[in-house]
């Protein structure tokens, strides 16, 4: 290899390195820019299918990124937030939006003011200055877009200077006819260079440059572009992997739509070169790819909106449902680790997660109860308390995990929230566990007077009744000083009557003073009442921490241990 060629090929492949980069930046700015807004719109306006695909178009064209959509999809069904059918039309309304990028990448055909050697340094120039002299987080996310786009037009602008020179050289035009005389092939290609760097925008912007210098002709152009749209399902299928079933289906229908658009895209592409056969061997432009990329998509989901639910039962039946797994281990299947960059995700994984710790406690205080006054089942309390102990562990693991880079404040704050909220639920399971062995290891009687079961059961429904109505989701999303106000207080007076019911037992138990049974029934209170406190704190940790919460439980009386 002579010295020109190698150092057209480190310029590159280094080009590459900068468009890939300037892409991710700019993904990253764009999605901290829009911040919660992405995840209340695929909320708000995926009940209706044609609205699912609407939302899915303008979230990807927003943060420009179809993976990122994708993942936010399969986050949101893995977490029950969204049905398949629903994530349907959001799937294919991001492959629509993604298209913006190979717009994006083919604005230097059209004026000579937007070519990436006269953008890429203005963009740097005015992106960093800010970066460095803003404090304001809305100003840096600015920036930061700025920057992405400065660096992934000044890795156009190399991949294309490299290219140049050997436009003409026999090789290009022998890979390119063989591409585009082997469809197949052609298909292969696109689909393994996008699975590489999983991202079909990034590899039809490497697509572009190349047809800018004048290599690629239209008949390797479309067979590569359709390969493009197959090997972008690759991340969505890598994030499904750890997931439950309808998220591996939700990739499915992805990797579906892909392959099946590809297919008759594909064998229309065949029909039309072998009637006009000239067109093959002509070279295509940048602003063609970009046609054609949106054309293609659009197309393809002209053709299979309608048949929505077929896609829906297709993959159901690609991907049967699994059965045996353990109850409270599932709910760690939820936090995938690949939601952790993107927070829209990540955040509503975390709020199902803690639904289902929350629903999992009700199980234990219940559980426990019954091994306190009813000899019930230690064994399965002692094991299904130890699978919420360690859900609670892996749920604080995952937020130390998530990319802060790429969160907002009011992110930032779901997060600790989230972390508390693991924290309370850890403490409410220990005392579960706690409650259940006291009869076992404190009282050689293990039968409690009828009085004391009564007050046990009292209390422990006391207890479940505001455990229950603690919302998590609702505590990880951003609400306003009323409703957090309204929600505390709420639980305040549960916890309130808690509190009073105790107080009641404590001090009837100090006058008829019963050894066993007293001992028993003031440990298993003071339990309770931390069960309580922490379900106070779970309602809103701020406003807790405002109020100081309750008064403390109370200490044991000294004559009870005389």
């Amino acid at each position: 290899m002579s010295t020109e060629a190698l150092q057209a090929l480190l310029l590159f492949f280094g080009g590459l390195g900068l468009f890939l980069y300037g892409m991710d930046v700019m993904a990253e700015g764009l999605q901290q820019a829009a911040g919660d807004k992405t995840r209340k719109l695929l909320e708000a306006l995926t009940n209706n299918p044609l609205m699912g695909l609407l939302a899915g178009a303008l979230v990807t064209a927003v943060i420009q990124s179809s993976s990122a959509t994708t993942v936010m999809v399969v986050g949101f069904v893995n977490a029950g937030l969204m049905s398949l059918n629903q994530a349907c039309g959001v799937i294919m309304g991001a492959n629509i939006g993604t298209t913006m990028t190979s717009w994006i990448v083919s604005m230097g055909e059209w004026a000579a003011f937007l070519k990436p050697e006269f953008l890429a340094p203005i963009l740097l120039v005015i992106g960093v200055f800010i970066h460095m002299m803003a404090s304001n987080s809305r100003l840096k996310d600015g920036a930061k877009i700025m920057i992405g786009f400065g660096l992934l037009f000044t890795g156009l602008g190399n991949m294309s200077g490299a290219i140049k020179p050997f436009v003409d050289a026999p090789i290009f035009q022998q890979i390119f006819q063989t591409l585009g005389s082997n469809p197949l092939l052609g298909i292969l290609a696109g689909a393994g260079v996008t699975a590489i760097i999983q991202s079909s925008s990034a590899s039809m912007g490497i697509l572009q440059t190349m047809a800018m210098a004048g290599a690629v002709n239209w008949g390797s152009a479309v067979f590569i572009a359709l390969g493009q749209n197959i090997g972008t399902c690759i991340t969505a299928v890598l994030s499904a992997v750890s997931g439950d079933t309808n998220a591996r289906r939700a990739a499915m229908i992805h990797l579906e739509f892909n392959v099946i658009g590809a297919a008759i895209v594909g064998i229309l592409a065949v029909i039309f070169f072998m009637m006009y056969p000239s067109m093959m061997a002509a070279h295509v432009s940048s602003s063609g790819l970009a046609i054609f990329h949106t054309g293609f998509n659009v197309f393809a989901t002209l053709i299979l909106f309608p048949f929505g639910r077929k896609l829906v039962q297709l993959s159901s039946y690609l991907v049967p449902h699994t059965h045996g797994a353990n109850k409270a281990a599932d709910a760690v299947l939820i936090l995938d680790p690949r939601f952790q960059t993107v927070p829209n995700a990540a955040l509503s994984a975390l709020g199902k997660e803690l639904e289902l710790i929350r629903d999992y406690c009700l199980g234990l205080i219940s559980d426990s109860r019954a091994c306190l006054v009813e000899n019930g089942d230690q064994q399965k309390l002692a094991h299904e308390g130890q699978e919420v102990l360690k859900a609670c562990m892996e749920v604080k693991k995952y937020c130390a995990g998530i990319d802060q880079i790429t969160l907002n404040e009011s992110e930032r704050r779901a997060v600790q929230r989230a972390v508390f909220s693991a924290r309370d639920l850890h403490q409410i399971a220990s005392d579960c566990l706690h409650i259940g062995q006291m009869n076992e290891e404190a009282v050689s009687d293990k039968d409690l007077h009828e009085r004391a079961i009564e007050e046990i059961n009292t209390i422990s429904s006391l207890c479940e009744n505001a455990l229950r109505e603690v919302h998590m989701q609702a505590g990880l999303r951003s609400r306003s000083a009323d409703e957090r106000a309204a929600q505390f207080e709420k639980t305040k007076k549960d916890c309130l009557e808690i509190r009073q019911t105790l107080a009641g037992i404590r001090h009837a138990y100090i006058e008829n003073n019963r050894s066993q049974s007293a001992w028993l029934v003031f440990e298993a209170a003071d339990c309770y009442e931390r069960i309580s406190q922490r379900c106070l704190r779970l309602a809103d940790e701020e406003s807790w921490q405002k109020s100081s919460g309750l008064p403390l439980p109370l200490a044991y009386t000294p004559s009870l241990h005389n």
